[in-house]
């Protein structure tokens, strides 16, 4: 998954490795790039910093699990397609576990992490089958994010090679999420429809304002007959 070829791919393996050996906070750019065999500004030239080293393991982990990814088959529901793709990027990050566990304990998402996550949920929804275009699929994004950090954090703590306990809480916030969003479709459905008929309104009070005036009725008034 990380092309050991390159600088960035030896950089993010690098950061790894140590994130894995002791807490991400004591590691510094200097270890880094001493561990990937580069200069610090070889470094710089790749990555702006060790935040900037998690966002391209985020990006490396979307790129594998997309060319991975199975077309969801023929009758196969948005729910059970939603749980092979997150099950499947589980797998791929299973062998830095203990490296995430220390990024995650001590880093503090920022707003280009917070950006990177929802890149993601947007592409595993789109491996899944299920649109993210409009109001709907920012909802679908953002509510993907939210389960997707719930089961991430049971994942973490889960030491079954099984992972018996993290399918069984996806398997869970799934179902909960698709009730959820059924009933939020329902209300959306409603909305839009109302929105549509006020529109249609307004379009008709507008096209009726852009008449032209009757010759007869001018602001010279009717005419008049002579005498």
């Amino acid at each position: 998954m990380l092309d050991n070829t390159t600088p960035k791919g030896r950089l993010i393996a690098a950061a790894l490795k140590l994130a894995g050996e002791r807490p991400w906070k004591d590691v510094t750019l200097i270890d880094i790039a001493d561990e990937a065999g580069v200069t610090l500004a070889e470094l710089r030239g790749a990555f702006d910093g060790k935040a900037a080293i998690v966002r391209g393991f985020v990006r490396a982990v979307d790129d594998e699990l997309l060319r991975k990814a199975k077309r969801p088959q023929a009758g196969e529901g948005p729910r059970d397609a939603l749980f092979e793709v997150i099950m499947a990027r589980l797998d791929l990050l299973g062998p830095y576990k203990p490296a995430i566990r220390s990024i995650f304990a001590s880093t503090d998402p920022d707003f280009a992490m917070v950006r990177t996550a929802l890149a993601s949920q947007h592409w595993m929804l789109q491996a899944a089958g299920i649109g993210t275009e409009g109001a709907s699929g920012t909802v679908r994004t953002l509510g993907l994010t939210s389960l997707y950090a719930s089961v991430f954090r049971t994942w973490l703590d889960d030491e079954d090679p099984g992972m018996a306990r993290t399918m069984a809480a996806l398997d869970r916030r799934l179902r909960r999420g698709e009730r959820n969003l059924k009933a939020l479709n329902d209300v959306c459905g409603t909305v839009s429809g109302f929105a549509k008929q006020i529109g249609g309104l307004f379009g008709g009070a507008r096209r009726g304002s852009d008449r032209k005036p009757d010759a007869a009725t001018t602001d010279a008034g009717p005419a008049r007959d002579g005498g």
